[in-house]
């Protein structure tokens, strides 16, 4: 019987050796260098092109990645691409602040413009990652943070992109995930939600009316992609004793002035 050093699996990849301490490496070594395949630039790739460039199976590059995209630090791309996912992106910004030239500056101007807490977010999957914040001048912190996880259903930002997702796609989220109740504003039923979508497509900004978090109202408005499809979304978030419903909706126009902005800088 071989040991487990000499043992070869059978999706073992043409010249490298396999085995705990061969240069296959672990599977959290085959996991950061599928991440880092993914991240080279001129990407969506191709699963072939990553699994090639990490040096593992095809097979084993399409379990990374399933879980990578399940993690939202991965992002499946049309016609089987693979590219960077939002928490990837949320990961650089914590450590270097990196991000494509004029975001800061676009987020800034959104910021001054109306005073408050300003969020940029990225979609994948069942739910959106921040990525930005800027803190508001009020005297007063939000509990949100870059790295952040959140729904869809209840966010402005997350009812902002699913107003721009196919019917379908989002009939499949909401099998999937629900519509948990975050407070008892929250949207819980399909209907309601269909309904809200309607209003989102139709005045441009969607609304977060202590539906997230209590004492907590947003307006946000979908970031879109070239073909249209929601990328993620920026969001103005301010406390509902302080001020009131009909202001927050007076920072639409400067709100979604921002969302084109950034759309071709995401």
């Amino acid at each position: 019987m071989p040991t487990d050093a000499e043992e070869v699996p059978e999706e073992a990849p043409v010249g490298v050796r396999a085995g705990r301490s061969s240069a296959a490496g672990s599977a959290a070594e085959k996991s950061l260098r599928v991440l880092e395949a993914v991240a080279v630039p001129g990407g969506p790739h191709r699963l072939t092109d990553v699994a090639a460039a990490a040096a593992v199976p095809k097979s084993s590059a399409f379990r990374i990645l399933a879980s990578l995209i399940g993690q939202g630090f991965v992002r499946q791309e049309p016609e089987s691409r693979y590219g960077v996912g939002p928490r990837l992106r949320a990961l650089s910004a914590l450590v270097d602040g990196g991000e494509p030239a004029g975001i800061g500056r676009v987020l800034g101007e959104l910021q001054r413009a109306t005073g408050q807490t300003v969020h940029l977010a990225l979609h994948s999957g069942e739910a959106i990652t921040y990525i930005r914040k800027l803190e508001g001048d009020q005297p007063f912190r939000t509990a949100s943070r870059v790295g952040m996880r959140m729904p869809l259903h209840s966010t402005a930002i997350g009812k902002g992109v699913l107003a721009h997702l196919p019917a379908g796609e989002v009939a499949d989220l909401v099998a999937a995930t629900g519509l948990p109740r975050r407070t008892p504003n929250t949207l819980t039923t399909p209907q309601a939600l269909t309904a809200q979508l309607e209003a989102v497509r139709s005045r441009g900004y969607a609304l977060d009316d202590e539906e997230n978090e209590p004492t907590i109202r947003c307006i946000g408005a979908a970031v879109l992609g070239p073909s249209g499809r929601p990328v993620g979304g920026v969001s103005v978030t301010t406390v509902t004793f302080l001020v009131p419903r009909e202001e927050i909706v007076s920072f639409s126009p400067a709100l979604r002035a921002a969302a084109e902005a950034l759309a071709p800088l995401l």
